[in-house]
């Protein structure tokens, strides 16, 4: 990773440089992350052949009223533009997991439906996630440092929100 590093423990006040305790706390985060999603999307992948986007997708719809989205409602799950987003929608019908129907409301309007193949796999899938989730998050951490990171990550996360234009973080509508 690129040194950001200033030579002191003061704060970041030059423009691309962190004290060192920042630089530490940034790569003690990144990493984290990065092996933290490796290992999540690799197990879930060997045990239930789901990747995480797949995960993801089929989670929103088990939330929805009547296991229905619009494609754009499941773009702020995935994060993944429109096109990505089509063609992964795409390998997932192919497999059964999700079906497309028209929106009886808005004739051009196309709805995602989860399938008894996708309910079947999405509860398959959740008790191993919720495995992981205690084995490589939960279970590592002692009451305070997990008070501790639910607060850090609620406070990154509304700083993030705020900060973020508008279609970043869609909020789910009407189904059509």
């Amino acid at each position: 990773m690129a040194h950001l590093e200033r030579d002191d423990d003061r704060g970041g006040d030059e423009p691309g440089a962190l004290s060192a305790r920042e630089e530490r706390a940034w790569n003690a985060f990144f990493e984290m992350q990065v092996h933290f999603w490796r290992q999540m999307a690799q197990q879930l992948q060997r045990e239930t052949g789901l990747s995480e986007p797949d995960l993801a997708i089929l989670t929103a719809l088990l939330n929805a009223p009547g296991g229905r989205l619009r494609a754009y409602q499941l773009s702020g799950v995935t994060q993944f533009e429109k096109s990505r987003l089509h063609h992964h929608l795409t390998r997932m019908a192919g497999r059964g997991l999700i079906t497309r129907e028209a929106c009886a409301d808005t004739p051009r309007g196309t709805e995602i439906v989860l399938t008894p193949e996708g309910r079947r796999a999405i509860a398959a899938a959740l008790p191993r996630r919720v495995a992981h989730i205690r084995r490589w998050l939960i279970e590592p951490l002692g009451e305070d440092e997990l008070e501790a990171i639910t607060r850090a990550s609620a406070r990154i996360l509304a700083n993030l929100r705020a900060n973020a234009p508008e279609t970043a973080y869609p909020r789910p509508g009407s189904s059509c």
